[in-house]
């Protein structure tokens, strides 16, 4: 009899491919994938702990699913490598599998069908192993879009982040492989390739002193004899300041998004150096302003974390002075999520710390949010009127998409068309702070 199986996915992009990468073996094992949580047999949570708000969000998941009695309940990704004693807690039915052993969910599900699934296997299940995320069977959530995992772990070592401690240290994949993955998906019909991982830039150099292997992958990438259009994800400050220029050229090339995302976490370098952020603001400014000169409708997104238990109201007007100056496009604002195991949670457990107020917290995070969506609204002023060429990625409802022109802005159409794929060219008829909205004036060739 045939198993149906619900699978939920929260957190980054990487999270996301690694549910398309189960769907993918689960479905080759014979296993259907259903949407409906009430008719699967088994479910699973590919779970994420960057945010304490996300996290709290699962652990409730997890504990209502304890009414499930005749389902298997999974929980992966990262919350099992730091959380297993407390999933547990929470429901006690709960089997778990770790953000390194994707490729073993069959054997995990088969030994738990056959009883077999001993303490000892279990904590195998959890070990920490270098898996290769790469050309694996896959279902993709978008047919057109590619994401592609580089890497996974970090080289660095910030006090308040958790997801170091689930991912462990950096682990570079081949660049054959990656190139052979992408190729793979462009001939199955990908017109977006998006890298991903916990940071790009340190691309292999836990390999090799240097970090100039993220120019050579994507030379090669865009030498590929495919039309496509390439996403670089996120890049932290410290390893990519060495190799601004050369990336420079490189988003020159037609076929890459001029997108850069490039969290600084903090405009303070005080605030940088106790969060242990390898670099200061002063390098970060230098990146973006290399950038934007270059390649001047650039789109820049940012993040910050508001609220560290040393940022003062001086630290938290640099926050909103960079945000004045350097008006990104996308601004990914969080409240400090104080997690357990942390170096963070241990310098306020040892009361060498003392946390910010939550209304300190809240009135700052609304100051630096106003001000994020005026500065963005002023900058999609510039789109008004104009035609511009875009690419239909995605369909959001029966006649609405979602398009993306060469700066990655997010362009909406209404149109009873099917255009899913299409290049075509639009005249901007409206602007928002994160979308503009579209009339479609010709087709162009796919």
């Amino acid at each position: 009899m045939q198993s149906y199986i619900n699978l939920q996915t929260f957190g980054c992009t990487a999270n996301q491919n690694n549910s398309e990468i189960l769907k993918g073996i689960l479905t080759q094992a014979g296993y259907q994938i259903t949407n409906n949580q009430d008719i699967a047999d088994i479910i699973i949570l590919n779970t994420c702990v960057v945010k304490q708000k996300t996290e709290n969000k699962i652990k409730r998941k997890i504990q209502d699913l304890q009414k499930e009695k005749n389902k298997l309940i999974i929980i992966t990704g990262c919350m099992p490598e730091t959380d297993a004693k407390q999933i547990k807690k929470l429901n006690q039915n709960t089997i778990l599998l770790g953000t390194h052993h994707f490729k073993d969910i069959i054997n995990l599900i088969k030994n738990y069908n056959e009883n077999s699934l001993t303490q000892q296997k279990q904590n195998k299940f959890l070990d920490y192993q270098k898996e290769n995320k790469l050309l694996l069977p896959k279902i993709p959530n978008n047919k057109l879009i590619s994401i592609c995992q580089i890497s996974e772990g970090c080289l660095g070592n910030c006090s308040f982040c958790k997801t170091r401690l689930a991912k462990g240290k950096l682990f570079s994949y081949s660049q054959d492989k990656i190139l052979k993955s992408i190729e793979s998906d462009l001939k199955s019909g990908a017109k977006e390739i998006w890298l991903t991982s916990q940071d790009n830039a340190n691309y292999e150099m836990d390999r090799k002193n240097k970090n100039q292997e993220l120019p050579e992958l994507l030379n090669k990438i865009l030498s590929l004899k495919h039309k496509f259009k390439l996403r670089l994800g996120m890049v932290d400050p410290n390893n990519i300041y060495p190799i601004t220029d050369q990336l420079i050229q490189i988003y020159k090339h037609p076929k890459i998004y001029k997108f850069l995302h490039i969290p600084i976490q903090s405009a303070s370098n005080k605030v940088l150096k106790h969060m242990n952020r390898f670099y200061k603001i002063e390098q970060a400014q230098e990146i973006i302003e290399k950038f934007k000169q270059e390649i001047p409708n650039i789109t820049i997104a940012t993040d910050i974390i508001v609220g560290y238990p040393t940022e003062t109201q001086l630290d938290h007007k640099k926050n909103l002075d960079f945000i004045k100056k350097y008006k990104p496009d996308i601004f990914n604002l969080s409240k400090i999520s104080i997690h357990k195991g942390t170096a963070l949670y241990n310098q306020l457990k040892q009361e060498r710390l003392k946390p910010i107020p939550i209304s300190t917290i809240k009135k700052r995070t609304s100051e630096l949010m106003q001000l994020h969506r005026q500065t963005a609204l002023e900058n999609k002023q510039k789109f008004l009127n104009k035609t511009i060429k875009v690419f239909i990625n995605k369909k959001l409802d029966e006649n609405l998409y979602e398009a993306r022109d060469d700066n990655y802005n997010i362009i909406l159409i209404n149109t009873k068309e099917n255009l899913l794929g299409k290049n075509i060219k639009v005249k901007i008829k409206q602007i928002g702070v994160h979308h503009v909205v579209g009339e479609i004036k010709n087709l162009l060739l796919a």
